[in-house]
């Protein structure tokens, strides 16, 4: 089965709509058996929900529903492709998303460039979430576009904000190091390939943003590393997450891994890292 169908039978396709009238898809993978909650899902800059069904279906299968989330302009969502007014209704989105349909605060898994909407949404509205799973977030990127397209973007968002530049990171072997994931990579047709001018420097506010954060985080946070990461820089990310979440933070390094732990040929020990500190965030 192509993991990107929206027609998987193990999940159904569903809409919500935002304030400002945009309507975003999710996939929602009903608990099986006793519910233990309900889990949000979010997504990096380039991927969707269907690169992440393997996660889905297991926590599904131990009693999560899952509601995974994707971005405006990106996976499912087909309007303004590649484009956000700003990171700030980003974030609202998924503020109102949570507060329509989780009857309580749900913990947050956020992949990659997701992570940064994640720890943004806490610093916004603390409590929102029960927790946040990061996994290999983009908090703090070792990849960015080189100067002269940097100096094309900032123009272009001045003066043409729709114009589109490609996402700097086109080479699937930056994700995993499986034949057979890097073709998927390479013919996902729901793949972001390239992003507007507005969205890239959104991003780089949306940076800015972070590094100003005071707020300690006080929910459970994990941080999940791949040892073999190409894209972000473990090392400051930890570093980040150490002093924003002194407390409550819980690393879990995978030394052999790339980018997407998804994409892994062993995801055994990822995939029960993660459903035992979701099992800590439900008790928190």
């Amino acid at each position: 089965m192509n993991p990107i169908a929206a027609t998987d039978s193990n999940c159904r396709i569903e809409t919500f709509q935002a304030s400002d009238g945009y309507e975003l898809r999710y996939r929602l993978y009903p608990a099986q058996g006793p519910s233990r909650g309900t889990v949000v899902y979010v997504h990096g800059i380039q991927s969707h929900g269907g690169w992440y069904v393997a996660s889905c279906r297991h926590l599904a299968g131990v009693g999560w529903q899952v509601a995974f989330l994707d971005r405006r302009g990106s996976g499912l969502n087909e309007r303004e492709r590649g484009d956000c007014p700003s990171f700030r209704r980003l974030i609202a989105d998924l503020d109102e998303f949570i507060r329509a349909r989780c009857p309580q605060p749900p913990p947050l898994i956020a992949v990659s460039w997701g992570g940064k909407l994640a720890v943004a949404l806490e610093q916004m509205h603390p409590g929102r979430t029960a927790g946040l799973a990061l996994l290999t977030p983009g908090l703090c990127p070792r990849i960015r576009p080189p100067l002269r397209q940097r100096l094309r973007i900032a123009l272009s968002r001045l003066i043409r904000p729709t114009r589109r530049f490609a996402i700097p990171l086109d080479d699937p072997e930056l994700f995993t190091a499986v034949p057979y994931w890097q073709q998927f990579i390479r013919d996902d047709p729901l793949a972001l390939r390239q992003a507007t001018a507005r969205f890239l420097v959104e991003s780089v506010r949306l940076d800015w943003f972070l590094r100003r954060c005071r707020a300690k985080l006080t929910i459970p946070v994990l941080l999940a590393l791949a040892g073999q990461d190409r894209i972000i820089d473990n090392r400051r990310t930890r570093d980040f997450l150490e002093r924003l979440a002194p407390e409550s933070l819980l690393v879990k390094e995978y030394p052999q891994a790339q980018h997407t732990l998804e994409f892994e040929p062993d995801t055994e020990d990822f995939f029960r890292d993660l459903s035992n500190w979701l099992e800590v965030s439900r008790k928190n």
